[in-house]
């Protein structure tokens, strides 16, 4: 099934991510977390991709299992900046043999010694698989605009010309303010952008692995967020608890205006995801 067919249902859709681990010792265990994550009632499961492709045939193989055994539409990621035209062509036509027809098109953080080849950008790659088959292709967005374009206009912009180039959905890099998220909508409606903006919602378990992400990728950091981080970092337990918190306001205020997508980005934690899931039972379903 394709993603873009969940939309516009009167329920708000609920989509999961995961990651599968590097280390092949480590792969058995992410079908458990699958399971797990199936389990709280998610309308479909993103899997991410490794930099470089070096999670490439584990993330095909995580999303065919997601849908082969439990009948759930899953969206592959695929990133493209250090991919050639045929390592394209080939990925594609392996999820087009495992019947995955829903692609996150990304063009993926620059390895450091990165040379330019093909896939400059997103759109590169969002072109190259609307030319080779009838994908649902989704591709992602930044609220405080990308930390590499210098004006937010600019940013708004190439967006537009990705959702033009064949982008069905978009999905947000982490927020913690959700005024920067309800700013960002405004603004792409402006210039026409009228495909679904997925917000992606991170759970913060982890203050200071949080704090430097924010810091790589621009994510602004409002003071309440910035006051809980400092008061729990040194307390797992206690920053758990407030981070569970804090995700489920952010989704309360997303539902009450309105918002009929959330996304949230797991970090391999079902527990997490369920302790969420538990907290909106009423209010999402």
């Amino acid at each position: 099934m394709k993603i873009k067919d969940l939309f516009g249902q009167k329920k708000v859709t609920i989509s999961c991510e995961i990651f599968p681990p590097k280390k092949d010792t480590a792969f058995s265990g992410i079908f458990e977390t699958v399971d797990a994550i199936q389990s709280l009632g998610v309308d479909f499961i993103s899997v991410t991709y490794g930099a470089g492709g070096s999670t490439s045939k584990k993330t095909v193989e995580v999303a065919s299992y997601i849908q082969e055994r439990h009948h759930l539409p899953a969206l592959a990621h695929l990133t493209c900046c250090d991919s050639t035209k045929e390592d394209i062509r080939q990925r594609l036509a392996d999820m087009k043999e495992r019947e995955i027809e829903n692609i996150l098109a990304l063009r993926g953080d620059k390895p450091k010694e990165y040379v330019p080849g093909p896939y400059t950008y997103a759109i590169d790659l969002i072109r190259d698989i609307k030319s080779q088959g009838d994908f649902c292709i989704g591709g992602a967005c930044y609220p405080d605009g990308h930390v590499e374009c210098e004006h937010k206009e600019d940013d708004i912009a190439f967006l537009k010309e990705k959702v033009e180039a064949g982008c069905d959905f978009l999905t947000t890099q982490m927020f913690f303010d959700n005024n920067v998220y309800y700013n960002f909508l405004y603004r792409v409606l402006a210039v026409g952008i009228q495909v679904p903006v997925i917000p992606g919602i991170m759970p913060v378990i982890n203050a200071r692995q949080v704090k430097r992400s924010a810091e790589l990728s621009g994510t602004s950091l409002p003071p309440r967020f910035k006051a809980i981080a400092d008061k729990f970092s040194d307390d797992p337990l206690a920053m758990e608890q407030a981070g569970i918190a804090y995700a489920t306001e952010q989704i309360i205020d997303l539902v009450a205006n309105g918002v009929k997508y959330i996304h949230l980005y797991t970090m391999n934690r079902p527990q997490t995801a369920a302790k969420i899931m538990e907290n909106l039972s009423h209010i999402l379903r």
